[in-house]
């Protein structure tokens, strides 16, 4: 590899074959070296690769980079994001249906279950990564609470699903984004339009189309499972687990990205099975399950949910995050049918239009922020 003119006081690579390790972070000034992108006639590199930086590659080696002759550019899938905000919708639903159907088994103890397999699957990427398990100091209160509210947030929707129809605890928790520009507003001093104000309204109509509270529809409530009153306590859950959802992604905010996504789920996992642990013995509601196909809906909780949370962590690795959260409404979708097909509980009108409002409020609030964060790009390109 020959260098261009007016390098020749740099040094020459290390035996082996090896470059000089370059400074991260580095920018090449005016007068920085720059070697030539192509060997010279006749020349060929004797295992030494020299770096090229460009805007493309981000200072990848010459002979993986976009632009070297022959090199062919990896074409992204089309749509290949929301395939997997569609597939960790499915999972998610799936996983539902399964907890309605578990019946000797309280929602702790499923809650339970959910952190092992959390723990088992964050474990081997806290070692990889060399992250530690408690994270750094000035983090590690944010980090507790974030644990904390996230756990509680399952298991309040799981008691939800368990109590009440599932499509109806589903629709519940799409209020998340309303609720969480409001705590941003509230705590971290982000921006609430009038608009959002709006989205916060469909989405509180929604909930009270869902919940039917006799002061406003009467003393006969109809199209729900078992009686009202444990159809008003998991809506109660199902708005608290909204609300401690919401609390979470404040304080993941408040985090950035400072601490390691793997460490932030550590915590999530390890606070949670030490609370539900506390809960069950409290409640003295500890048992294994008899029936053999309980402990089998157990198990594909288990891994449903971290397949839906895979699914959905890849999905905004490649795609924005406001197609993904209009996609994940599809959420929504499939409780409806599971609930027909595999429940025999058909929704009723008020439900339907419930649902509708909070789709409504949950999609307007993520085209929003994302308008939002696309004219912002924009603005720093210029």
């Amino acid at each position: 590899m020959l260098l261009c003119q007016g390098g020749g006081g740099d040094a020459a690579p290390a035996a082996g074959g090896q470059e000089p390790e370059v400074p991260s972070g580095r920018e090449d000034g005016p007068g920085a070296v720059q070697p030539c992108p192509c060997p010279a006639p006749g020349v060929e590199a004797a295992g030494a690769e020299e770096r090229r930086a460009c805007g493309c590659c981000s200072g990848m080696s010459w002979p993986f980079c976009c632009e070297a002759p022959g090199a062919k550019k990896k074409a992204a899938c089309p749509g290949l994001g929301l395939f997997y905000t569609i597939l960790s919708a499915f999972l998610f639903s799936v996983a539902s249906l399964f907890l309605k159907k578990i019946e000797d088994v309280h929602s702790v103890e499923v809650s339970a279950f959910r952190c092992v397999f959390q723990m088992a699957f964050v474990l081997p990427g806290l070692i990889y990564y060399k992250t530690g398990f408690l994270g750094p100091k000035g983090k590690r209160i944010f980090l507790f609470f974030r644990g904390f509210l996230g756990s509680t947030a399952m298991v309040l929707l799981y008691y939800a699903y368990q109590v009440m129809p599932l499509a109806d605890a589903t629709v519940i928790t799409f209020t998340s984004p309303v609720f969480t520009s409001l705590l941003a507003w509230i705590f971290l001093k982000e921006k609430y339009s009038l608009w959002d104000l709006l989205f916060t309204l469909f989405a509180v109509t929604g909930v009270i189309l869902i919940a039917r509270p006799p002061f406003l529809f009467g003393s006969h409530v109809t199209g729900i499972e078992g009686s009202y009153s444990d159809h008003l306590k998991g809506t109660i859950a199902a708005i608290a687990s909204t609300l401690s959802a919401a609390s979470t992604i404040v304080i993941l905010r408040k985090v950035g990205k400072s601490v390691h996504y793997f460490l932030s789920i550590w915590y999530y996992a390890v606070i949670g099975l030490i609370g539900c642990v506390i809960a069950l013995f409290v409640l003295n509601e500890w048992r294994l399950p008899h029936c053999g196909r309980d402990r089998v809906f157990l198990i594909l909780i288990g891994l449903l949910g971290l397949g839906g949370q895979i699914f959905l962590t890849k999905a905004l690795q490649i795609e924005k995050a406001g197609p993904v959260s209009i996609m994940r409404t599809m959420d929504v979708v499939f409780a409806f049918i599971l609930q027909v097909l595999f429940l025999n509980h058909i929704p009723t009108w008020w439900t339907v239009g419930g649902a509708l409002c909070v789709v409504a409020s949950s999609s307007g609030t993520a085209i929003r922020k994302w308008r939002h964060s696309v004219k912002k790009a924009k603005q720093r390109e210029i």
